[in-house]
C-alpha cells in the first residue's frame, strides 16, 4: 500500500515496455551522423514534444535535465548574478531554498516571502518584497507537503504590473500529474518539471524556458540542448520521459478525479477513528495529497511502524527525509516544533483501489491507536510527562 506518490511513483507498464524495446536496439550517441545516431535523435525530439505538449510549450522551450532539481538549479543559478535579488518563498522545495541560500552566500541578496495560514502565498506579498535590484521570483506551483495550489498567474500578473524585466520561474514539479498546466498563458518564464512524478525513470527532468530569454549553461561540453545544457542525452530517460508525459496529459482529468477520491475515503477513515487528527490540505488543493497532523506523536517513528505494517507513507518532501529539524514547510504555516514533527502527508497514485485505499487508511488508525495507548501507559507510569 504505496501512499506515497509525492516522492516518486513506480514507472508505467507502458514506460517500461518501451524503454525494455528502445533498449535492446543498438546503442547509439544521438549527436552521431550515422542512422542509428538519427534514430536516437528522433527519439530525443519526439519525446521533447510531447513533454512540450503537457504544458502547452513549444518544443524548442524544453531542456532536458536530470530531475527536477537541476532544473531548479538551471533556472535560479544561471540566471543570478553577486548582487543580484532574488525572491521567493518560505516553503519551496528544498532545490530551491539550498540553491537561493547558496547565491546569497555569494553575494546575492535573498527575500522569503512568508506564506498564510494554510500555505497560500498573497500576489501583494510578493509584489511588496520586490526591490530596484530584483532579478528573479521563483514560486512552486504547488507543494508536495500540504498540497496547496499558488495563484501563479495572478502572481505573474501582479509582478509585471510592478516591475518589467523580472525573470519568473515556478518549480510544477507536483502539479503537472493532476492539474492543467499551461505555461504560455502563466506568462512564466521558466517552469521545473520531473519525470519519475509521472512514471518515468527517476534521473529525468525539463527546464522549460520561454522564448528569448537568456540562459547561463550550468554544464558545459558540447551543443547538446542547444548549448543549454552539455553532455550526451541521457536517451533512453528522456523517451520514457516523451510516453510518461503524452499519458499524464490524455488522463490527467480522470486521474485527478480518481485520487481525490481515494483521499476522501483516508480522510473519512482518518477523521472517524483517530480522535484530534486535524487536516492541512485545502479542498482546492492538489487532488491526491492528504497531509494531516497527529498532535503528541512523531511522524518518524509513525513511518516506520506503518512500513512494518505494508503501508508507505511520508512526514513531508522525500528529499528531507531524516533531516533532524522539523518540516519547514509545517513551520512556516504556523506549527509549532512539536506539530511539526507529528505530521504525515499520504499521497496516492494510479495503482491504488479503493480496498487499498480504506485497508491502509485502516491500518493508520491502529497505529495510531496503539502509539496513544502506549503514551498513556507511560504517562500513568511516570515514565513520560503528560505535558
Amino acid at each position: 500500500m504505496y501512499f506515497d506518490h509525492n516522492a516518486g511513483c513506480r514507472v508505467r507498464p507502458e514506460v517500461a515496455t518501451r524503454l525494455g524495446d528502445w533498449l535492446r536496439e543498438p546503442v547509439a550517441n544521438p549527436s552521431s551522423l550515422h542512422e542509428a545516431g538519427r534514430r536516437a535523435r528522433r527519439g530525443i525530439e519526439e519525446a521533447r514534444e510531447s513533454v512540450a505538449n503537457l504544458v502547452g510549450a513549444e518544443p524548442d522551450e524544453v531542456v532536458f535535465t536530470s530531475g527536477g532539481t537541476e532544473a531548479n538549479n538551471l533556472a535560479l543559478g544561471s540566471m543570478l548574478t553577486p548582487g543580484a535579488h532574488l525572491v521567493s518563498t518560505e516553503i519551496e522545495h528544498s532545490s530551491i531554498l539550498e540553491c537561493a541560500r547558496g547565491l546569497e552566500r555569494s553575494g546575492g541578496a535573498l527575500t522569503l516571502v512568508q506564506p498564510d495560514s494554510t500555505g497560500r502565498i498573497q500576489v501583494s506579498s510578493c509584489t511588496n518584497a520586490v526591490l530596484p535590484g530584483t532579478r528573479m521570483v521563483s514560486v512552486g506551483w504547488a507543494n508536495g507537503e500540504i498540497g496547496v495550489v499558488q495563484p501563479i498567474s495572478a502572481i505573474v500578473r501582479g509582478l509585471r504590473e510592478v516591475q518589467s524585466g523580472i525573470l519568473i520561474h515556478s518549480d510544477a514539479v507536483q502539479a503537472v500529474g493532476t492539474l492543467e498546466v499551461n505555461f504560455p498563458e502563466s506568462g512564466l518564464d521558466l517552469l521545473s518539471l520531473s519525470g519519475h512524478k509521472l512514471g518515468a525513470p527517476a534521473g529525468i527532468g525539463a527546464l522549460v524556458i520561454r522564448r528569448g530569454t537568456e540562459l547561463t549553461p550550468s554544464m558545459f561540453g558540447g551543443p547538446q540542448e542547444r548549448e543549454r545544457r552539455g553532455g550526451t542525452e541521457n536517451v533512453s530517460g528522456i523517451i520514457g520521459f516523451g510516453l510518461a508525459a503524452s499519458l499524464a496529459r490524455k488522463e490527467r482529468a480522470e486521474h485527478a478525479a480518481r485520487v481525490a477520491r481515494l483521499k476522501d475515503i483516508v480522510w473519512g477513515v482518518l477523521a472517524a477513528g483517530i480522535e484530534g487528527v486535524r487536516r492541512l490540505d485545502l479542498p482546492d488543493g492538489l487532488p491526491g495529497t492528504l497531509a494531516v497532523v497527529l498532535p503528541g506523536l512523531r511522524g518518524d517513528a509513525l513511518v516506520a511502524a506503518l512500513d512494518l505494517r505494508g503501508v508507505a507513507v511520508s512526514t513531508g518532501s522525500a528529499c528531507a527525509a531524516g533531516a533532524p529539524e522539523p518540516s519547514h514547510v509545517l513551520r512556516a504555516i504556523g506549527c509549532d516544533e512539536s506539530s511539526a514533527r507529528s505530521g504525515l502527508r499520504l499521497s496516492f497514485g494510479p495503482e491504488l483501489t479503493e480496498a487499498n485505499a480504506n485497508e491502509g487508511a485502516s491500518a493508520v488508525v491502529d497505529v495510531v491507536r496503539s502509539a496513544h495507548a502506549r503514551r498513556a501507559r507511560r504517562v500513568a507510569s511516570g515514565v513520560e510527562d503528560a505535558a
